[in-house]
């Protein structure tokens, strides 16, 4: 599944070939991907016509302002907004040029030139969302609803960490993968951050020290940078709107590198199963 590192790299992109794209129509291949009231039908009518203004990012969320065009909403700065979450194949390709999409196409968009966005999504477990002017997106989508701080926030930092874990018995792996501790950390962060910072996948929550968390904390905002600057990770399905894979996957210190020497100890690395996820380690570095 993206994690946060591959969802900011499509909102790059998104924001690069999308910032003031107005939607002249939009054709919806599977009705299962729109999770907003009112199905297809209610997205369809509601996007089609609509100026798509700014993107953000919410951990592994991507959220675009819409405003119909020459609107009041507009000066108001009252958007609307659209709602998508990758799941775990979801990617967007951009066609300037008309061509037949493929099977595992999803929901296609066109502006007015003919230049066309499609959500392509071979699992098919990707959603999107219309919300209404009158609501915020993090109060009416529920996942978002319980997402804990970003990592790039002012409020993550050791302190946050320290309270947050204060009574967890559960391994660190576990707990940097709850999206209600941190949002956007998946599997391939939370071994790259953990490797990074010494410490055990293992190791029970509540155990680690200041040091520990301090460490941690920083880790994990430098391994996110470092894979962001690489334009996110590629072992399977990711792809940017252009196509092209992530590279950050051939500097990866631990994910995917079992039975392989440690790049640090030359120690092997191994692979265990931590609350049903696999996990890379190495068990002279981490402790």
């Amino acid at each position: 599944m993206p994690e946060l590192p591959e969802v900011e790299t499509v909102r790059k992109g998104l924001e690069l070939y999308l910032r003031n794209f107005l939607i002249e129509r939009i054709e919806v291949l599977s009705e299962r991907t729109i999770a907003s009231d009112g199905g297809s039908r209610v997205f369809v009518k509601n996007m089609e016509g609509v100026v798509i203004t700014h993107w953000q990012r919410k951990g592994k969320y991507l959220i675009a302002g819409l405003s119909k065009l020459n609107s009041i909403d507009r000066q108001k700065n009252q958007f609307s907004a659209w709602v998508i979450h990758l799941r775990m194949t979801g990617h967007f390709q951009w066609n300037p040029m008309t061509s037949s999409p493929c099977p595992h196409t999803r929901v296609r968009l066109w502006n007015k030139e003919g230049d066309e966005i499609r959500f392509v999504d071979v699992r098919n477990f990707g959603q999107m969302w219309w919300v209404p002017p009158n609501e915020v997106p993090s109060e009416v989508i529920n996942g978002l609803k319980r997402l804990g701080p970003e990592p790039f926030s002012d409020e993550f930092n050791y302190k946050y960490l320290r309270k947050a874990l204060l009574n967890r018995t559960r391994s660190i792996k576990a707990s940097l993968l709850d999206q209600a501790l941190i949002a956007g950390i998946g599997n391939i962060y939370a071994d790259e951050s953990l490797f990074d910072a010494g410490i055990a996948p293992n190791k029970q929550s509540k155990s680690l020290n200041i040091k520990e968390l301090k460490k941690l904390s920083q880790s994990i905002v430098k391994v996110l940078s470092m894979s962001i600057g690489k334009g996110g990770t590629t072992f399977s399905d990711f792809r940017n709107l252009e196509g092209l894979n992530g590279n950050y996957g051939e500097e990866a210190w631990v994910y995917r590198r079992t039975n392989m020497p440690c790049k640090k100890c030359n120690s092997i690395i191994r692979r265990d199963k931590l609350s049903g996820r696999s996990t890379h380690w190495c068990p002279s570095c981490q402790k």
